[in-house]
């Protein structure tokens, strides 16, 4: 292939680069890496990492540190920290398995007459795999969630002297930023949508303007097509499929595939190898600009019974799920266990207004603004019925205000009201108002200055209001979460791991039925839990089209309809069992017809409400347990269709560390499997003929393997 001619090296585009002499998959620090330890083959990593450097080579003066044995992730040199000028700013991994890799970095930086720049305190930060600039304009995209903490960009802001925007990253699949994000020149970008929150989102498309994004599918970000280097008009990735290429093509980009499937094995690809040693247009612009910090910090403290209670988790959640970030300074634990333990907490946001509304639910769990001892901020009402932007939201919990230096107990708690503040007289008085029952010249709290909740200490950790906090939810997007049990599989597969489906005879029912056989068919089940009527009804519409004799194709009944399952058992009993009329070629389709053709063991429990039974069902309700329990031995994966029965049971003889996926249109069913201690559970509130679709449909479309074998070839 030749390269279309670059100034790229005149302009001094210089990279740094790591041989892989001693890559490999030895740990498992993301999701990448599960599966693949020492799996990783080292010579052809090596002939890939080549094929890179010489495509980056021709566009670039590429820089190269001696690796060290013991560190394998060492190529992943991107994550050495973050180079502005000739100041180098290490990183400080969060994983102790990459610590060691910081002195070698920076030894080799210092020995370049670079200045060292340390970062006060230490917050997590890991280079320019979360600190991206925005070519030629003096902007710095910085990644928060999985890996670096939010609170670096704040220390960050004096040390790059340019705006910062953080992006919290929400996917532990794109754990750092330029495995989901790729800042292009002319104030362009290409991003995966779905591996950042909602306001990050709101942030980017308030930045960027629609004609200025590429939104890549997750078929293009699973590929890493995202983790690219971008050269002058060249960009260089592991994968681009032909949408991307053809919307880089209309921007003037070059496309230059080298392809990195050892190093996807780690969770890497071609940005993640290489880190940018020159920012020249963004140094340059950033010495006429100056922009003040938005991300925010206050310290909480937090008492009571944190550990045994759960209360300290709910708390860190919290900030969390709210977009901040936390520092744990200080934590005493109680003597005994009747005894309160005390945390100090740092929490960050990356913006005043989100840091206010994190502190607001986390004084709704009892926790205090530490120096707080300020008076509440007011404002008065302007328009009738209408509270002031920032107002205070209030809890069902009693709440106190701070006026003119003491604290003042509001009267009429509820939730959901303002808080009206009376300091005419010579006591003053606050009071939960209606939004709608504000008047004009009302003086309301804003903002969480000045204000303490007090929630009893039961409901601090287990009985406290959190709105949606549930594990599941049928307001969630079921395409993404479809996708993301799709990923799963496929990974379970390509390792030879084992997936086994628990399935109720409204799999049948709903039209599932077709798509769970195409699930076995090609070899995504290794074991086949359910009861008489999964199998019934299964060989029911395989023999008549019909399920308890409605008609799936027309949803009509059919006439004399409600024999057929009567009818289908009776024909399998003849034959001696399903297995045998498979055989036989009286059963030619369906869930059962696969599971026989392929040699997918199947376990049939039975009720006192079945008919027949088909000669496969254990009637004998121990033996069925036996049987579900040899069965789902050695399950990575197990998959819960539309049996609460089935479901709840296997649950509770599933060893932790198995991951369960609970599907059901009854929110009570994946709920109460989580309640049973299923750790691992994700529930899935939907129609399960639904899922199985489009889970069928990502399986089937979506069949690129990040693992598959690539031609290395200019």
């Amino acid at each position: 292939m030749r390269l279309r001619t670059s100034v790229a090296v005149a302009m001094g585009e210089t990279f740094f680069m790591c041989r892989p002499e001693f890559y490999g998959v030895e740990y498992v620090i993301n999701p990448w890496m599960e599966g693949n330890v020492g799996r990783a083959h080292r010579p052809l990593a090596r002939q890939q990492w080549d094929h890179l450097h010489a495509v980056l080579a021709r566009q670039a003066t590429v820089e190269v540190i001696e690796p060290i044995r013991g560190l394998p992730d060492m190529p992943f040199t991107a994550n050495a920290g973050l180079v502005l000028g000739k100041g180098f700013i290490p990183a400080h991994f969060r994983f102790p398995q990459r610590q060691p890799e910081v002195m070698h970095f920076t030894e080799w930086f210092r020995h370049r007459g670079y200045r060292i720049i340390e970062l006060p305190g230490q917050p997590t930060f890991e280079g320019e795999g979360d600190a991206l600039f925005q070519p030629g304009e003096p902007l710095l995209w910085g990644g928060y969630g999985v890996r670096t903490s939010l609170q670096v960009y704040r220390e960050l802001t004096d040390v790059v002297d340019v705006e910062i925007i953080p992006l919290r990253l929400v996917d532990q699949r794109f754990y750092h930023l330029d495995t989901c994000f790729c800042p292009l020149p002319d104030g362009r970008i290409v991003y995966y949508p779905d591996a950042f929150d909602h306001d990050s989102l709101a942030a980017i498309t308030a930045r960027i303007p629609p004609d200025s994004r590429c939104e890549v599918t997750s078929a293009d970000a699973l590929h890493f097509a995202c983790n690219a280097i971008v050269v002058g008009r060249t960009y260089i990735a592991n994968f681009v499929s032909e949408a991307l290429r053809a919307q880089l093509a209309a921007w003037d980009f070059e496309v230059v595939i080298s392809p990195l499937t050892e190093f996807i094995l780690a969770g890497g690809a071609a940005k993640c190898l290489a880190l940018r040693l020159h920012h020249a247009a963004a140094a340059e612009v950033a010495k006429a600009t100056r922009s003040d910090a938005t991300v925010s910090e206050r310290v909480v403290e937090v008492q009571g019974h944190l550990l045994d209670s759960g209360l300290m988790n709910t708390v860190l959640d919290c900030v969390t799920d709210g977009g901040g970030s936390f520092e744990i300074g200080t934590f005493q634990p109680g003597l005994r266990h009747d005894q309160d333990s005390h945390a100090r907490v740092r929490v960050t946001a990356p913006s005043p207004e989100r840091l206010d509304a994190i502190l607001g639910r986390l004084m709704g769990l009892g926790a205090r603004v530490a120096d707080d001892e300020v008076d509440a901020r007011l404002e008065v009402v302007t328009h009738a019925g209408v509270a002031p932007t920032d107002f205070y939201s209030t809890t069902i919990f009693p709440t106190d205000v701070r006026v003119a230096g003491r604290w003042v107990r509001a009267r009429g708690q509820r939730m959901d009201a303002a808080l009206v503040v009376d300091d005419a007289g010579a006591v003053p008085r606050a009071r939960c108002r209606l939004l709608r029952d504000l008047g004009i010249g009302d003086r309301v709290v804003c903002g969480v200055a000045g204000v303490r909740v007090h929630p009893p200490p039961a409901s601090s950790a287990t009985d406290g209001f959190r709105f949606m906090s549930a594990g599941v939810s049928s307001e969630r997007r079921v395409e993404l979460a479809v996708e993301r049990v799709a990923w799963e599989m496929r990974r379970v597969r390509q390792r030879a791991g084992k997936i086994v489906i628990v399935a109720g005879p409204v799999v049948i029912h709903t039209g599932g039925g077709l798509h769970l056989a195409s699930l076995i068919r090609r070899g995504y089940v290794q074991a086949l839990l359910g009861g008489n009527g999964l199998a019934t009804h299964d060989i029911e519409h395989a023999t008549f089209g019909t399920s308890l004799g409605v008609d799936l194709r027309r949803g009509s009944p059919v006439p004399g309809g409600h024999q057929h399952h009567l009818k289908a058992i009776n024909v399998v009993r003849a034959c001696g069992g399903i297995a045998d009329a498979v055989r036989q070629g009286v059963i030619r389709s369906g869930i059962m017809y696969e599971c026989v053709t392929h040699q997918v063991p199947f376990a049939l429990a039975g009720s006192i409400r079945d008919d027949g039974p088909l000669p496969e069902t254990h009637m004998d309700l121990l033996a069925a347990q036996a049987e579900y329990a040899r069965l789902i031995e050695g399950a990575d994966m197990i998959l819960m269709l539309a049996s609460m029965l089935h479901a709840i049971g296997v649950g509770n003889m599933t060893p932790s560390g198995v991951r369960l996926i609970c599907v059901d249109i009854n929110a009570a069913v994946v709920t109460k499997l989580g309640d049973r201690g299923s750790l691992d559970a994700t529930g899935i509130v939907t129609d399960v003929g639904l899922f199985l679709n489009l889970l069928d449909t990502s399986l089937a479309t979506n069949g690129l393997h990040p693992e598959a074998p690539h031609d290395l070839h200019d």
